[in-house]
């Protein structure tokens, strides 16, 4: 086990914890270098993690670990397609949808969850360009979901 997978699971997201794939399209998808991960939602094995609007159904800082959670769901998924988080050499992008009343405007701070549980796990490979939306709606009613682009090490 990778170095990088051990600071995952000492965060708490054991590593074997995927979420299934869906019949039309690849949780992850790899082209060239270049890996491409699905849209990730909070699940928690068969549990959706935090499910309506932010923030008035969910409060900032439960959707804030929510997107932790969507960011270590990818990691997984990656793993899970690559053999090893070792086989990344750095994350380039990360895209974050947040499910929120339409006055809310911290979108930024709900996907901090996600940079930071990257960053804690990659160190400065984890530095990544990023996006933050408000969506009026998100898949199962999820209050954040959660995308990466990354580089595959040579």
């Amino acid at each position: 086990m990778s170095e990088r997978e051990e600071k995952l699971i000492a965060l708490g997201y054991p590593i074997e914890k995927t979420t299934p794939e869906g019949d039309l399209v690849d949780a992850v998808a790899i082209t060239g270098s270049i890996v491409y991960a699905s849209g990730q939602v909070p699940f928690d094995g068969s549990e959706l993690v935090g499910k309506g609007k932010v923030p008035s159904e969910v409060g900032v800082d439960e959707a804030t670990r929510a997107a932790a959670l969507c960011a270590a769901n990818v990691l997984r998924a990656v793993r899970k397609r690559l053999g090893s988080l070792d086989a990344v050499a750095r994350v380039v992008r990360i895209t974050g949808y947040v499910n929120s009343d339409p006055d809310f405007t911290d979108h930024h701070l709900v996907i901090n969850g996600a940079s930071r549980l990257v960053r804690d796990v990659f160190g400065e490979d984890g530095r990544h360009a990023r996006t933050a939306l408000g969506m009026a709606q998100l898949p199962l009613g999820s209050c954040v979901e959660v995308e990466m682009i990354l580089e595959l090490r040579n």
